[in-house]
């Protein structure tokens, strides 16, 4: 509330610190693949489980662009990775 009447953060809007569940869950996603977290421990409960899977994902609309990007590189539209024709095609 004094922070508001200060004028630092909008009227009706509070910040709550974040979960120890999600800054831990954050700095694992950073660090390893969720596969390799899996493989590592044996027991991960759920709730970790889905907020390691949550931090994995890019946040930035520029992030999501780049990893969705599937150029192979190929010239040929038709042909697959490695320069394959795909099945079917000329």
């Amino acid at each position: 509330a004094a922070a508001a009447a200060l004028g630092l953060l909008p009227l009706g809007k509070t910040q709550s610190p974040e979960s120890l569940l999600d800054i831990a869950a954050r700095k694992v996603a950073e660090k390893w693949p969720f596969q390799r977290v899996e493989e590592r421990f044996e027991r991960i409960p759920e709730p970790v489980q889905r907020r390691i899977v949550y931090w994995s994902f890019p946040r930035s609309e520029r992030e999501i662009c780049m990893y969705s990007s599937f150029n192979t590189g190929a010239e040929d539209p038709a042909a697959g990775p490695g320069g394959a024709t795909a099945p079917g095609g000329a």
